[in-house]
C-alpha cells in the first residue's frame, strides 16, 4: 500500500463487508466503497469511508467508480445476494467487479465466497447442499472468473457466519473438508491480514473458528505470514 492508493470495497453495507469496512479505517486505510442505495452512507462516511453509490450489477457504476485517477491496490468483494434479490448479484456483480479491476490495473482481488463452492462442496451435508446448491453455483462462477482474469487473489470461503464480536481465533486453511463457524468480524481480521500476505497469493482458502468446528478433523492451518 501507498499513501496515494486505496482498496476498493463492494459489500460494505452489511454483514462481513461492514466488519471489514470497520476493520481497514481502524488501520488508517484509505477506502472507497461502493454503495447501491445511500442507507448507510453516514455511518459509513463518519468512520472515514469515501462513498460511490452505484450498482455492482451495472458495468458503467462499476467503471466510474474504478477508473479513475486514483490508483486501486486491492478490490474487495463480499457481494452476495439476498433471498428477495430478483437477480442475485454473486456472480453477475463479481463479473463487473472483476473485470473493471483488470481494467484499472490492481495489485490483488480479495473474493469473500462461501464454504461449499468448488471443491469445497466436500465439507457439506447433503441437506445443506441442498438449501444452498443455487446461490454455490453462482459463486462458484464467480471465482472462476477471477481466477481466470489474470489478476492477483485470494478467496475466502467462509464457514457458517456469527454476528458476535472478534474471537481472535479465525484461522484459514486449505483443507476443502473443513466445515464450522466463523464470527463476521473474524472474518474481517482474516480479510485484513491477507491484503499484504503474498502467501495468499492465488490462494483458495476456507475461514473458521477453530473452536467452532463441526467434527474434530485434524487440518493444517494456513500461514499469513
Amino acid at each position: 500500500m501507498t499513501s496515494e492508493s486505496y482498496i476498493f470495497l463492494a459489500g460494505a453495507s452489511r454483514g462481513v463487508g461492514r466488519e471489514i469496512a470497520q476493520y481497514l479505517t481502524a488501520q488508517q486505510l484509505k477506502v472507497k466503497a461502493l454503495l447501491r442505495t445511500t442507507a448507510v452512507a453516514a455511518e459509513l462516511e463518519k468512520i472515514g469511508i469515501e462513498i460511490v453509490q452505484g450498482d455492482a450489477l451495472n458495468v458503467g457504476d462499476v467503471e466510474s467508480a474504478m477508473l479513475t485517477n486514483e490508483a486501486i491496490h486491492t478490490v474487495i468483494s463480499t457481494i452476495g445476494g439476498l433471498p428477495s434479490d430478483v437477480e442475485r448479484p454473486d456472480y453477475p456483480g463479481n463479473r463487473n467487479l472483476i473485470d473493471a479491476a483488470v481494467k484499472a490495473g490492481v495489485q490483488k482481488f480479495i473474493l469473500v465466497s462461501s464454504i461449499g463452492v468448488g471443491n469445497s462442496v466436500v465439507a457439506l451435508s447433503p441437506q445443506v447442499l441442498a438449501a444452498l446448491g443455487t446461490v454455490l453455483v453462482e459463486k462458484d462462477k464467480a471465482e472462476q472468473h477471477l481466477i481466470a482474469s489474470g489478476l492477483t487473489y485470494t478467496i475466502i470461503r467462509p464457514g457458517g457466519l456469527k454476528s458476535e464480536p472478534a474471537t481472535g481465533n479465525g484461522v484459514l486453511t486449505e483443507d476443502p473438508h473443513i466445515i464450522g463457524s466463523i464470527n463476521r468480524a473474524d472474518v474481517a481480521q482474516l480479510v485484513g491480514r491477507c491484503l499484504n500476505s503474498s502467501p495468499t497469493n492465488n490462494k483458495i482458502l476456507s475461514a473458521v473458528d477453530r473452536n467452532m468446528l463441526f467434527g474434530q478433523r485434524e487440518f493444517a492451518e494456513f500461514g499469513l505470514e
